[in-house]
């Protein structure tokens, strides 16, 4: 079982992965937390990651397809965590699964209008005393954000995998309402 989470700055992506992935005993993988493990254990990888991400600049595609193809290795499904965000990445996904014999479950986008967004990411930033997250910038990440993942929500909706969940209220709520989706798909095997 292998679901992918897209959702915009702020839409809780993170923490429904991770409480979906404990509930179905799967890994949850984030590369963030990929490349950071492998920096911190000194893989070959991670001191290629690091002198990009040292010089202030992006890990290519390249290095992050490989640390998830070696994480995919051997694994019974994860839960992947805003990956892909592009289309050649979900291209290059989709052969690493086959190559391990992993199929795509489905791709959950949590759905939350912009204002409820701007509110909870300015809540997060007063609490961890982040000025980073001032409205402009949210603004302009959510902008960032449309742009580059609407091409890969429209390539996994024609691909009949997009399911669309509704990203408001309690954090409990929408873990409902997102076990419910995975019940479906297994057949309603893990409740």
């Amino acid at each position: 079982m292998v679901w992918i989470f897209l959702g915009p700055p702020g839409a809780g992506k993170g923490t429904q992965a991770v409480l979906l992935a404990e509930h179905l005993g799967i890994p949850h993988v984030s590369t963030g937390e990929l490349l950071r493990r492998a920096m911190r254990n000194g893989t070959e990888l991670g001191k290629k990651a690091k002198s990009y991400m040292d010089a202030g600049d992006l890990v290519p595609d390249p290095l992050i397809l490989e640390l998830v193809r070696e994480v995919l290795a051997g694994a019974k499904g994860c839960i992947l965590d805003g990956f892909p965000r592009n289309i050649a990445q979900a291209d290059v996904l989709g052969a690493i699964l086959k190559g391990v014999g992993l199929s795509l479950t489905g791709v959950l986008r949590l759905d939350v209008p912009d204002e409820m967004l701007v509110a909870r990411i300015a809540g997060r930033a007063r609490e961890e005393s982040r000025a980073d997250d001032s409205e402009a910038t949210v603004r302009n990440r959510l902008k960032v954000y449309a742009e580059q993942t609407a091409p890969l929500v429209e390539y996994y909706r024609r691909a009949g995998k997009l399911v669309d969940v509704n990203g408001e209220g309690s954090i409990r709520e929408i873990q409902t309402r997102i076990r419910e989706i995975a019940a479906e798909a297994a057949g309603g095997t893990k409740e």
